[in-house]
């Protein structure tokens, strides 16, 4: 390994992954995504970009870690009981593997995150 492994979101080419959930966990509006996934680990186990939502709300389950750092925007994190965690630029958080409820993007948004997924 040397300097030129070393991921640089800033200078990273990574083509756009455009798409929106699946329509039956859409709850509000037309949340479209775009993700530029700039490292995959050699394993496949972890994984790391910028992720970038449109306004709206869907259901989420997480079968992953997440490490998330938000830059852009205000969104709304909501458990399955609806206490809810209103996320802002600047704000760094943990999402634990096994966390259900909703995402809500209240105006567009955009994060930095590390995905760790454990083996079966």
């Amino acid at each position: 390994m040397s300097i030129q492994d070393i991921v640089d979101f800033n200078q990273a080419n990574t083509a756009p992954e455009r798409y929106r959930p699946a329509q039956e966990k859409v709850l509000k509006g037309d949340p479209e995504q775009t993700v530029f996934n700039h490292y995959n680990s050699p394993c496949g186990q972890m994984n790391a970009g910028v992720w970038e939502g449109a306004v709206g709300q869907w259901t989420v389950s997480y079968t992953e870690h997440e490490y998330c750092e938000i830059v852009q925007g205000v969104s709304v994190l909501r458990d399955g009981e609806g206490n809810a965690k209103t996320l802002r630029a600047g704000d760094r958080f943990v999402i634990p593997a096994g966390f259900k409820g909703t995402w809500e993007v209240l105006e567009p948004c955009r994060k930095i995150y590390v995905i760790f997924e454990s083996k079966a």
